[in-house]
């Protein structure tokens, strides 16, 4: 016992000393909110210029409703808040619209004409608003009928905020024509098919002291999903710094003959466990330091009634088995490997198994408690993150089912402990090829 304890202390202390466990530290979270600060980088450098949009109004009635909707955007949606004392900052384009007569041009010759414009860079784009538009039923066939439909021009296709914007302008003036047009007054109209706001809330509930029934408290559907996000990617981080290193030092020691030495003053077994309980170690180190970093966070950003501090012990609980499972199963694979591009063929199924729960997560998420979340969450690889989202989300599940999935976990570990610990004894010392997962099959049965 005392030889695993040192293999562990020799495990948990070269990782910890590392310069690349601090740099690891520090980029990690950088890294897993890289996207967040890379849309704020790109938000800061972006086009914000004018697009002048031409606009053919062939039904003579729609250009002013446009214009006024450009101008009302172009004064109150371009604009946000900044913290800075600048005052508001631009983050969109203007649109800026141009009236064009069709003329006695043919409707090519003048989109011809008004193309070359947008190539010169004149123009942004341009628009050809159907004759026949005010009065096109619903369904009509834009390939049959040109003149029923809203023709958009430009050679800029990924640009979607102007299409968007065009199609809805154009669409609530048609609407307000249409309305006046039947002797109806528009706002009443539209003020008679507004609907209702909603204020998502929680469940009332009523205090056990008084007695009294307390207001129920307003949803906030930012965190409820950031909760959960959260911790499924630290614990999926945990996972990958903790566990997946286990295949490298493996695969050194084999290389290198440091095995042969190490097999003469300890079993197969401690010295495989000892590596498990070091990096376990080296696991709960940094999600000691990212909590102690996030609840001070928190409280500076008065956010601690987001924390959820009824699951940091099951996270942890969750992590360890996790660690082990997984390292376990890296060692394993070290073990039977002779170099690293056999190790990188290997590694892949439990990579597999580990990133599962992040492809689902999106499912998890809409319906936590449905049956196949439910189910999902008891299969062992993927209950450490399964189970720890299902139980961030509100409400919450049955107490019965994260004991449940924590001793099916429990049960998975130990089974990839004591097969790991079978492969990795025979493995270890074998020279040559890699084995395949015949072999390795063999060798757990067989010992």
């Amino acid at each position: 016992m005392n030889k695993m304890f040192v293999v562990a202390s020799r495990e948990y202390l070269s990782a910890v000393r590392s310069k690349a466990f601090i740099v690891t530290i520090i980029a990690m979270p950088i890294l897993m909110s890289a996207g967040f600060i890379a849309e704020r980088i790109a938000e800061k450098g972006k086009n914000v210029s004018d697009r002048r949009v031409a606009i053919i109004d062939r039904t003579g009635q729609l250009y002013d409703g446009l214009v006024t909707a450009a101008d009302q955007r172009n004064t109150f949606d371009v604009f946000t808040e900044s913290a800075d004392d600048d005052g508001p900052r631009q983050t969109e384009s203007k649109f800026v619209l141009e009236k064009i007569e069709p003329g006695e041009q043919s409707a090519d010759e003048l989109a011809y004409a008004i193309s070359e414009r947008i190539r010169k860079g004149d123009l942004f784009a341009f628009v050809d608003i159907g004759s026949a538009i005010l009065d096109a039923a619903p369904n009509a066939n834009p390939d049959a009928d040109r003149e029923a439909t809203l023709r958009y021009y430009t050679n800029a296709t990924t640009y979607r905020a102007l299409p968007r914007w065009l199609g809805q302008a154009v669409s609530t003036a048609v609407q307000q024509h249409r309305i006046r047009r039947a002797g109806l007054d528009p706002d009443k109209l539209n003020l008679m098919l507004r609907g209702p706001p909603i204020v998502q809330l929680g469940l009332v509930e009523r205090d056990a002291g008084t007695g009294r029934i307390g207001e129920a408290e307003t949803i906030d559907r930012v965190a409820s999903f950031v909760v959960p996000i959260a911790m499924i990617m630290l614990l999926f981080a945990v996972i990958m710094t903790g566990a997946s290193p286990l295949i490298q030092s493996t695969l050194e020691e084999k290389t290198q003959r440091i095995a042969e030495v190490l097999l003469a003053s300890l079993s197969p077994f401690q010295w495989m466990m000892g590596k498990l309980l070091g990096m376990v170690g080296v696991s709960l180190t940094i999600v000691a330091v990212y909590f102690a970093g996030g609840a001070f966070i928190a409280m500076k950003m008065d956010v601690w009634q987001y924390v959820p501090v009824h699951l940091l012990g099951w996270f942890a609980l969750y992590q360890v088995l996790a660690v082990l499972m997984f390292g376990a199963l890296f060692i394993a694979v070290g073990s039977v490997c002779s170099d690293h591009r056999e190790a990188q063929s290997a590694v892949m199924p439990v990579m597999i198994l580990i990133v599962m729960p992040l492809m689902l997560f999106g499912q998890i998420v809409q319906e936590p408690n449905g049956a196949f979340a439910t189910w999902f969450s008891f299969f062992p690889p993927a209950t450490p993150m399964l189970m720890l989202t299902r139980q961030a989300i509100p409400p919450g599940v049955p107490t019965w089912q994260p004991l449940v999935a924590a001793l099916l976990t429990l049960l998975a570990t130990i089974a990839c402990i004591w097969a790991a610990g079978r492969i990795f004894r025979v493995g270890i010392l074998a020279q040559g090829k890699g084995a395949g997962l015949r072999e390795m099959a063999k060798w757990m049965i067989k010992g």
